[in-house]
């Protein structure tokens, strides 16, 4: 009688605490990519990364954000939007 076999795979992961703003592009990043960043969505502000996709989800991160504040700039300089 052939015995049953379990595997398990343990993916290496790690720890990511963020704003929750921060971690819903991070979300975002991950959908768009096909799921490949998160290990797990643990809560709110909590998530795991695999560990060697992490430089490039901290890249991708930066660069999204600094388009942002390009943005604020913009529109805080633009003089037909007086703030």
């Amino acid at each position: 009688m052939p015995r049953a076999v379990k595997e398990i795979h343990q993916s290496t992961g790690v720890l990511i605490e963020c704003d929750p703003s921060i971690k819903a592009i991070i979300l975002k990043i991950d959908k768009d990519s096909g799921h490949g960043y998160i290990v797990e969505d643990l809560d709110d502000e909590t998530l795991v990364v695999k560990e060697p996709k992490l430089a490039e989800l901290k890249l991708r991160l930066e660069k999204i954000l600094e388009r942002t504040q390009m943005l604020e700039k913009d529109e805080e300089s633009d003089p037909e939007n007086p703030g």
